[in-house]
């Protein structure tokens, strides 16, 4: 008799500026001086990591193909975020960028390919994952990947979100990423052992 297929799991998906590093505002993060992690973050993968959820970053980076931001330099601020995670017993499952500059690229969200290609990279249920973003366009991203819920914060740590006066199609909305840590404390189910 053939065994059981592996069940899939979910993962907790996270835009990058605004919500892993405060955002530039207008424009982009294209060195590694200007790359502040956001303390909530690092809160939100703990709660997560601890309720047994992998966590993805999935970020646009079209400051690359726009030759603004130096790949090296997206490297090293990546490699940051890696070891500030490690310093503190916590790592990513992945970090997927597109630094396409076309609008229609599948992977550029809020086309929904990088949650696709982690999903089939590392046997993720997309249908009981979750999306965190700033912008509306990540809870776009995740609403045509077929996330189980959403999550948008209104202040992306410039105090000047161009979305936060904006309805929203979330099914989460909280003022930052310190506040969806709290969220995730309260709504998050705990995996471990399930």
């Amino acid at each position: 008799m053939p065994a059981d297929p592996p069940s899939l799991r979910p993962a907790l998906f996270f835009d990058r500026d605004g919500v892993v590093n405060a955002s530039p505002g207008p424009g982009y993060v294209n060195r590694l001086a200007d790359f502040r992690i956001l303390p909530g973050f690092l809160d939100c993968v703990h709660v997560a990591t601890g309720r047994g959820w992998p966590c993805v970053v999935v970020t646009n980076q079209r400051g690359v193909s726009r030759g603004l931001t130096p790949p090296a330099e997206l490297d090293a601020m990546h490699d940051l975020l890696r070891r500030t995670l490690a310093d503190r017993g916590l790592a990513l499952l992945d970090l997927l960028v597109c630094t396409a500059g076309d609008d229609t690229h599948p992977d550029r969200k809020p086309n929904p390919g990088l949650l696709l290609t982690a999903a089939a990279r590392h046997g993720l249920d997309l249908s009981r994952s979750w999306m965190v973003g700033d912008r509306e366009k990540d809870v776009e991203t995740g609403r045509r990947a077929g996330v189980a819920a959403t999550v948008r914060l209104d202040d992306d740590g410039t105090g000047a979100n161009p979305d936060k006066d904006k309805p929203t199609a979330a099914t989460h909305r909280v003022a930052d990423i310190a506040a969806c840590a709290g969220l995730l404390r309260r709504l998050l189910p705990d995996l471990r052992g399930a």
